[in-house]
C-alpha cells in the first residue's frame, strides 16, 4: 500500500506546500534525512486559528492545528522526495504558544504524532519534543517540524 493509498483510506488530503513566510525553503535533504522547516497551521495560506493555548485556544483545537501543521510538513517532504520515499519519521518538534500556567504541550503535539502514526504505522513512531513558547509567527498557536529518513 502506498502512502497515497493510506491517506485516502484515512480520508486525509495532502495540501499544496505552504509558501514560506520568510527567507527559507520548506524542506532540505541531506544524505538520507529530510528536515522540514517549521510549519504553521495554515490552509490555503491562512492560519486556521490564532492565539495562545490555555487562553484563547483550547487544547483540543490546538491539537487539530498541530495535525494541520504535520500535513503541511508532509506536503513539503512530498514535494522534495515523495512520501513513498519515507522510511521512518525520526523526530517531531512541536512549539506551542502557551498562556502562563499552561503545561499540557504534549497533548497539543499529539495531534501531529497521532496523524503520523496513523499514516506510517510503526515507522511513524518517533522521538519528539513539545516546547512551550511565549509567541509564534503570525500569532499561530502551534508550529511543527519533522525529520524523516528517506531511502
Amino acid at each position: 500500500m502506498t502512502v497515497a493509498d493510506r491517506l485516502a483510506e484515512l480520508g486525509v488530503a495532502l495540501p499544496p506546500v505552504p509558501v514560506p513566510v520568510a527567507a527559507y525553503v520548506p524542506a532540505v535533504r541531506t544524505g538520507d534525512l529530510v528536515y522540514t522547516s517549521g510549519q504553521l497551521p495554515t490552509v490555503a495560506g491562512e492560519l486556521v486559528v490564532t492565539g495562545r493555548v490555555g487562553a484563547e485556544v483550547l487544547t483540543e483545537d490546538a491539537a487539530a492545528a498541530a495535525r494541520t501543521c504535520a500535513l503541511n510538513a508532509l506536503a513539503a517532504v512530498d514535494a522534495l522526495v515523495g512520501l513513498d520515499a519515507v522510511r521512518r519519521v525520526v523526530k517531531v518538534v512541536g512549539f506551542v504558544a502557551s498562556a502562563p500556567g499552561f503545561t499540557d504541550q504534549p497533548a497539543v503535539v499529539n495531534g501531529a504524532s497521532e496523524l503520523l502514526g496513523a499514516i506510517f504505522g510503526e515507522p511513524g513512531q518517533h522521538a519528539r519534543s513539545a516546547v512551550g513558547v511565549a509567541e509564534l509567527p503570525k500569532g499561530a498557536p502551534v508550529e511543527v517540524e519533522l525529520i524523516v529518513e528517506v531511502g
